[in-house]
């Protein structure tokens, strides 16, 4: 194609929606003046009554939580239940492979894409926010260790111990690389490009559990950190004694671990979020056909560079902080934690009409259907358009609340409000970020 030459954008077909959720709102009937002003005065409105009501702080970590009755911690924590929960890991996980070694190299005819970028990728969400870390359990590359280890008749957890600095850096490549082969890969919802992904998944995992033990996939497996992370918001969780409890989830997120890669994994949540609303937008498409280096190589420096700038802002607000309010050992992770819930806010505006139209549908087809209705959206373009915007600002103002709460526990009272001033700054920008991708 020339530059003279006009682009010409094609509709998008089932595989380009599997491959970038939802795609962008255009024109929502909602006013921008309205969601912004509303962002702006729902962040400023909560700094500052934090800053007037809340001087020392009240979120524990994993010391708190009511405790759940001992019957159902002993059915929760039963063999039996596990053993169950791993074989339904185990049983989805192989319906999809036989899908994609015998099924149609069509997503309208094929469940496997579906369930790989809906129901697992985009399931996770609601199931980790409810149940908590349930992909730990149900994770099939676990049995499969399991299984393997019981045959050379070795523990599971037996191997070297993982090198400290390690930590979720792993898990953060991971999840870059899934979702590069969903809004880059040239053919992601392909059977071939997805049995090719999921296998060389499996072996590397499956071999570098075999040399580190069952610990491996706890730390680097990238669906259960992504699972772990948004299991910290969830009202149902483990107190540091192991007990079952019903918690504020703003102290399963405080208990977060401040682990080496932590903020590399959720800028990769945010960043490749952000990534799949601009993918779609007309300037950039028009980048990618006209770019002299090719779709593929142009797409993965944009998804790296959103990537990077997410993380950029957050380590300058890092160094800021430490310049305002003094140093403290660890203050590049001291707050990532409070990056999540923003990071959730974000999966619920870019994902939710996806999981409420295409899941069924997956579904529909995994289970024989052959008359599976189309899928339809669950909300009108005006309420669709006020559930993206609540989400995003809701889950900044979620981030404000436990950024103050950790900053009045770290620095000193004279200190711990202006020490949140660039987090503020960091909130807001995030938050016209967010928006605009939204209603533009």
């Amino acid at each position: 194609m020339s530059p003279a030459e006009p682009v010409v954008l094609a509709p998008p077909g089932p595989s380009t929606l599997l491959a970038h959720g939802i795609g962008s709102q255009h024109d929502l009937p909602i006013s921008p003046f309205y969601a912004f002003a509303g962002a702006f005065t729902a962040l400023f409105v909560s700094f500052l009554a934090l800053g007037l009501l809340w001087s020392s702080s009240r979120f524990r970590g994993d010391r708190s939580g009511l405790s759940l009755p001992a019957g159902l911690q002993r059915a929760a924590d039963a063999p039996a239940t596990r053993t169950a929960l791993r074989g339904l890991g185990l049983a989805a996980a192989l319906a999809v492979l036989l899908h994609l070694l015998l099924g149609p190299d069509d997503p309208d005819r094929n469940p496997a894409p579906g369930a790989v970028y809906v129901l697992l990728w985009v399931g996770i969400v609601p199931a980790s926010l409810l149940l908590g870390p349930v992909w730990r359990l149900l994770n099939p590359l676990r049995t499969l260790h399991r299984l393997l280890a019981r045959a050379r008749r070795r523990p599971p957890g037996a191997g070297r111990p993982l090198p400290p600095r390690t930590g979720q850096w792993p898990a953060a490549a991971g999840l870059f690389g899934f979702t590069w082969l969903e809004l880059v890969a040239p053919d992601p919802a392909s059977t071939t490009t997805l049995l090719c992904a999921l296998t060389a998944y499996t072996a590397v995992h499956l071999l570098l559990a075999a040399r580190y033990g069952e610990s491996w996939f706890a730390e680097a497996d990238a669906f259960e950190a992504y699972s772990d992370l948004l299991a910290r918001l969830s009202p149902l969780g483990r107190r540091g004694d192991g007990r079952l409890v019903l918690r504020n989830p703003f102290h399963g997120l405080d208990a977060t671990p401040e682990r080496p890669g932590l903020v590399a994994t959720v800028c990769v949540l945010l960043g490749s979020t952000a990534y799949d609303g601009y993918s779609d937008n007309p300037a950039w498409i028009n980048t990618l056909q006209t770019s002299p280096l090719g779709r593929t190589p142009t797409a993965t420096l944009g998804l790296l560079a959103s990537v990077a700038l997410v993380a950029t802002l957050y380590c300058l607000c890092a160094a800021a902080t430490r310049l305002v309010s003094g140093p403290h050992p660890r203050p590049l992770t001291a707050f990532a934690h409070s990056l999540v819930p923003i990071a959730l806010g974000y999966l619920t505006a870019h994902y939710f009409s996806l999981l409420v139209t295409e899941g069924p549908r997956t579904v529909s087809m995994a289970l024989g259907t052959d008359n599976a209705p189309d899928p339809s959206p669950p909300l009108g373009p005006g309420p669709l358009a006020a559930l993206q915007v609540i989400a995003v600002v809701a889950g900044h103002v979620l981030g404000v609340i436990a950024a103050h709460d950790r900053s009045v526990r770290l620095f000193p009272p004279a200190k711990a409000v202006a020490g949140q001033l660039p987090l503020l700054a960091l909130m807001i920008t995030y938050t016209i970020g967010g928006l605009t991708l939204l209603l533009n």
